[in-house]
């Protein structure tokens, strides 16, 4: 098995107007996917949300607030998981509940160094 991470990507708007009722059941649907990966042994890092603030180190050593959402879309956390093949891991990430809000999910290949 391969290892494999799923960057999720949403618009950070999408959630603003949710009631707490459907923040809830938009926890619950992550937390069924995760439970299931898991469920299957595929699951290495359940991930996190990343936060808002930041900073950024820039080439020249400068380092500056950040990051800023210059496109629509911001990464808005991670999972790992284990898989035969990227086409697998891709197939897994199909059931990922950021898909039902306009979100998507970028599925890397982890190369060990």
């Amino acid at each position: 098995m391969k290892d494999f991470m799923f960057v999720f990507r949403s618009e950070p708007s999408l959630l603003a107007d949710r009631s707490p009722e459907e923040l809830q059941a938009n926890m619950q649907r992550w937390m069924d996917w995760i439970g299931g990966i898991a469920a299957q042994g595929k699951l290495i890092d359940r991930g996190n949300r990343l936060g808002f603030e930041g900073k950024v180190v820039g080439p020249t050593q400068v380092i500056t607030d950040g990051p800023f959402i210059e496109i629509k879309e911001s990464i808005g956390g991670y999972t790992m998981v284990k898989a035969e093949s990227l086409e697998e891991a891709a197939e897994m990430a199909k059931g990922c509940p950021i898909l039902n809000i306009g979100g998507n999910v970028e599925v890397r290949p982890i190369d060990t160094m």
